[in-house]
């Protein structure tokens, strides 16, 4: 089975490092993406977080498509109930005008956040998300032929009225989110690196059971998975170790900033944590390129999708990067460039 890959990309916060630094350090890579080859680069959404620096993918979205040539570039994903439908709408019809046929919409309904920063958000939040459904189909309309005459909105149109459209995306990892895309007939992207792929083989069975042709003729799925490749088997486990800290954290409900690869070879885990962290090494998906391809190729083939996206925290920079020259060189990805710079 052919594999197209991507980047997912959360612009990871470092310790001692500016924040700003996670931002430029995104649109540094997501350049260097287009030249390896790589389908999408998408970025998350991320509120009131020391561990996170993307709270605004639509500002990197524009950023980055207006400095790459063929790449898709897109979010994973706008957090829907925080806004509006309509000014989502626009602005990714501002997106298509900078980057015609180039960008994903992809939308979550988890808040990105804690409940006081999702109020914040919108005073709304404990509402919001049942509306979910509602603003999806707002949202294909928005950035489609319209809203459906019945709707007390159909007189509006979303600005500026391009010709070509958002891919929509629904991103989940639940069984919900697989629900909203199968009615819809929308592609679903599930977040494997979230539940460490607890989850996945059900969510993606029930999308595929429940599809209805909509936006789509037939279902198209993808996996979300955390992962990374060095030279050697042994520097890749060395870059990783930053995250498994991390990971530990994130696991009591701790956002803190990745260790320094410094920090982070100093670092001693408490005796309970060892078994949590070698039954997460069994299942990591870190290693040499050939190996890492192998198993993403087993992994997307035992899940039946077509595509993967790769998250890669490391707060080494030049480590990170290489590590996504090396998995797009085992791939045999090749850029085609598209659009203007075709012509």
């Amino acid at each position: 089975m052919s594999l197209s890959l991507s980047i997912l990309d959360q612009s990871p916060i470092v310790a001692g490092r500016d924040p700003g630094a996670a931002i430029r350090e995104t649109i540094a890579l997501a350049q260097a993406a287009d030249g390896w080859g790589y389908h999408r680069y998408w970025m998350a959404e991320h509120h009131a977080s020391a561990a996170q620096a993307g709270s605004a993918p639509e500002i990197l979205i524009a950023a980055i498509a207006a400095t790459t040539t063929r790449i898709r570039v897109g979010s994973a994903g706008v957090m829907l109930p925080h806004y509006a439908s309509l000014k989502i709408a626009e602005q990714f019809r501002v997106l298509e005008a900078i980057a015609p046929g180039r960008i994903d919409l992809g939308l979550g309904r988890a808040p990105g956040s804690d409940g006081q920063t999702a109020y914040a958000l919108n005073p709304d939040a404990a509402r919001a998300a049942d509306r979910f459904p509602q603003q999806v189909m707002e949202l294909i309309g928005w950035t489609g032929e319209g809203l459906p005459v019945t709707h007390p909105f159909a007189a509006i149109r979303a600005q500026p009225e391009v010709p070509t459209r958002p891919e929509i995306w629904i991103l989940g990892s639940s069984d919900y989110g697989a629900q909203v895309a199968a009615h819809f007939g929308l592609p679903y992207c599930f977040a494997h690196f979230i539940t460490d792929g607890r989850g996945a083989a059900e969510a993606l069975a029930i999308y595929r059971e429940k599809f209805r042709p909509g936006v789509l003729d037939a279902p198209h799925a993808a996996i979300a998975v955390a992962g990374l490749c060095a030279e050697t088997e042994a520097e890749a486990w060395r870059l990783w170790r930053p995250r498994e800290a991390w990971r530990l954290g994130r696991d009591r409900g701790i956002f803190r900033p990745l260790m320094t690869m410094e920090q982070a070879a100093a670092w001693v885990p408490a005796p309970e944590d060892v078994p949590r962290i070698e039954r997460r090494r069994a299942r990591a998906l870190v290693g040499t390129a050939p190996a890492l391809l192998a198993r993403l190729q087993a992994l997307a083939a035992e899940l039946a999708v077509a595509e993967v996206a790769m998250l890669t925290p490391c707060p080494d920079t030049a480590g990170r990067a290489r590590s996504y020259a090396l998995l797009a060189a085992a791939a045999g990805l090749r850029p085609e460039v598209v659009g203007k710079a075709a012509e």
